[in-house]
């Protein structure tokens, strides 16, 4: 075959593709290979003609070859591009990419549209992979070929919110290179839009910083971002608000972070950021009960904040509400998501501060979950005062020898720590081993005299001490007035002062004070609660024991707050209004059903009401349940002679009367 012959052959042969002969084009390609073994454009027919006849192995086999005999040849590396392209290729993915890449080095100095065309197959291509890297060099390549072809700024503006869509999504592949191309691409984005300020580039903006945000290790790019937005758009809120946040995540307040919470609460008074920013400043100022408020408004808008939930449960820790303190803590937890980095600070604080809070509440089942909380702290080992909390959640769950080997532990080894002899105080103390408790709480005392705590241990291992400290409780009183001085919301030594001067000073009205005050802070506390009423009763100050009465009995759930309903049952049978008084002692067996006191007045309110028969009733259940009660017996007897029902009466009064001969009502009955 001659070399006109090869030519011929090579144009029956592209004559036959183009009439989609394609078995014929291969008879002709043959027919060529069997003179020139080497002919390009023969084994790039064969290719072509056998990817038509569906023969992708002989297709990519004769492209192959013609690559090899001419690797810079377009021909070949276009009709391999187009075979993997086909949708019945599976698993050439990797292979395209390099035809891609390929095709952009030959196009790179000649046609431009193609090599724009291919570059956006390749980059769709990494995208699809999820290779984000790839994806950012390659479009960035991109946009350079624009700019020196001396592209418009609004094509290019484009061009980079293209690849802030297209590397979007690579923030959660945490690669820190396709990161840092997003974080560009915005920039470049914002800054070459045409329409300044306008609403797409107002969000924009948004997007930009919402992306900032997901970054801990961008703080100061942020706060850039932020303040630039803030001045185009003084009036939105957003930036603020996302700055605000940031802030109170860092942990630390400065007067930068406090002025940015009045300026967006000034915005935007309802604003969630800025009512947790007030509830934090309330926190530093110690405006306690305030803080609680506006932290526990702001989560309500903004309940993602895993930091302002930590400072709502701190704030809750400092006016013992220990049970909220628990929730808001699990609720820091869920707004944490996978904690790393300042996230893993957070999770270790929040950690201790539910440990703490378990440990308040001073029950088995709490100190079984603060054990657990302390176990998953990071490094908790290393941390005394984490290992003192952990002593002291064994000591609340009873297992005495655990609390006593850490508490030794700690001395030996961190003699200076006030937590380390306050241990061993809380364990001598449980013991009853006063005189010793009162050696550590001393010591614990001199290393930190500012723990209320402390003072309140003090004074109750005084108060309970011995028989010369029970004569003279002033040592007790001493430590008190220090712990009420030191933390005004600590109820229980309220309650004691109260019961110093009562029982000590005999001062009622000082005492009707402590006990209101203790109970105002803890309306759980019904020692405090009951003293409260009943000396206000002895002082004739009735007004202010109904008004505590009636708002125990308003906040009461059924079978709950029985000492309340029972006493101002009580005060409404004394001033004969025996309805009122009916339902309140009600209320109060409700909590209680075997209560034979209870019973009883209750017996006197039906009587009084003239309800004979339910008066009956309940003298009876009152001797029921304590067959000592010879006035129910009596007045039992007593309202059966009203009923007429003379012969029962009578029987009742001589069984009264054998048990008690001269007891005079049964004599008259």
């Amino acid at each position: 075959m001659s070399n006109k012959e090869v030519k011929a052959a090579l144009k029956s042969a592209r004559d036959a593709i183009r009439n989609k002969e394609y078995k014929e084009a291969l008879k002709h390609c043959k027919a060529v290979l069997k003179q020139e073994k080497n002919n390009y454009n023969a084994w790039v027919f064969i290719g072509l003609a056998a990817a038509e006849l569906e023969q992708p192995d002989q297709a990519k086999g004769a492209y192959k070859k013609a690559i090899e005999l001419e690797p810079n040849q377009l021909l070949a590396w276009q009709g391999l591009a187009n075979l993997y392209e086909k949708p019945n290729q599976t698993d050439v993915r990797g292979d395209l990419a390099d035809v891609y890449q390929k095709l952009l080095q030959l196009y790179e100095s000649g046609d431009k549209q193609k090599w724009y065309d291919v570059c956006n197959k390749l980059v769709e291509l990494y995208h699809q992979e999820k290779k984000y890297l790839e994806v950012a060099e390659t479009w960035q390549k991109l946009i350079q070929m624009k700019q020196e072809e001396g592209a418009e700024k609004a094509e290019l503006h484009q061009l980079w919110k293209k690849m802030i869509q297209l590397l979007k999504d690579s923030t959660q592949n945490q690669d820190n290179k396709a990161e840092q191309s997003l974080l560009t691409a915005f920039e470049h984005a914002v800054n070459s839009a045409d329409t300044v300020p306008g609403e797409d580039h107002q969000n924009l903006y948004k997007d930009f910083i919402q992306c900032l945000s997901k970054f801990p290790h961008e703080t100061a790019r942020l706060e850039k971002a932020c303040h630039d937005m803030m001045a185009l758009y003084p009036t939105v809120s957003y930036p603020l608000e996302v700055l605000c946040l940031h802030f109170v995540q860092s942990g630390t307040l400065s007067e930068e972070a406090l002025d940015c919470f009045s300026r967006l609460l000034e915005m935007d008074a309802s604003s969630g950021p800025g009512i947790i920013g007030f509830g934090i400043k309330c926190l530093q100022e110690k405006k306690y009960g305030e803080a609680v408020k506006s932290l526990t408004e702001g989560l309500q808008k903004t309940s993602e904040c895993a930091a302002a939930w930590h400072y709502l449960a701190e704030a809750q820790m400092k006016i013992h509400k220990h049970r909220d303190a628990v929730l808001s803590c699990n609720q820091a937890f869920k707004a944490l998501g996978t904690p790393e980095g300042p996230s893993l600070r957070w999770k270790n604080r929040i950690l201790q501060l539910k440990a703490e809070a378990l440990i308040k509440i001073a029950d088995a089942d709490a100190a079984e979950e603060a054990i657990q909380s302390l176990e998953q702290i990071v490094d908790a080992s290393s941390d005394p005062v984490v290992l003192a909390l952990r002593g002291r959640a064994y000591l609340n769950k009873g297992l005495m020898d655990q609390a006593s080997k850490i508490s030794q532990e700690l001395l030996s080894s961190h003699s200076d720590l006030a937590e380390s002899h306050a241990l061993e105080g809380f364990i001598h103390y449980s013991q009853k081993n006063y005189e010793h408790a009162e050696r550590s709480f001393l010591n614990a005392i001199e290393r930190k005299d500012e723990t209320a705590e402390y003072h309140q241990y003090l004074g109750l291992t005084y108060w309970f001490m011995s028989d010369e400290t029970k004569k003279d409780k002033g040592k007790a009183l001493t430590q008190f007035l220090k712990a009420a001085k030191l933390d005004t919301y600590l109820g229980r030594v309220f309650c004691y002062l109260g019961n110093y001067y009562r029982d000590i000073a005999g001062d009622k009205s000082r005492a009707r004070g402590c006990y209101k005050k203790a109970f105002e802070l803890d309306g759980t506390d019904e020692e405090s609660g009951t003293a409260a009423v009943d000396l206000s009763v002895e002082l004739g100050d009735m007004d202010t024991a109904l008004s505590i009465l009636n708002e125990v009995t308003e906040k009461a759930s059924t079978g709950g707050a029985k000492w309340a309903w029972l006493h101002r049952g009580l005060y409404y049978l004394r001033t004969g209004q025996p309805s009122q008084a009916v339902a309140d002692l009600q209320a109060a067996l409700r909590a209680d059903p075997k209560d034979s006191n209870c019973w009883e007045s209750l017996g006197e309110a039906y009587l009084s009401r003239g309800s004979y028969s339910t008066a009956l009733k309940s003298f009876r259940k009152a001797s029921e349940l304590n067959p000592e009660l010879v006035y129910s017996i009596y007045k039992a007897a007593a309202v059966e002679q009203i009923l007429g029902k003379y012969e029962n009466a009578i029987a009742t009064y001589q069984q009264i009367l054998k048990k008690t001969e001269d007891y005079v009502p049964a004599l008259k009955g």
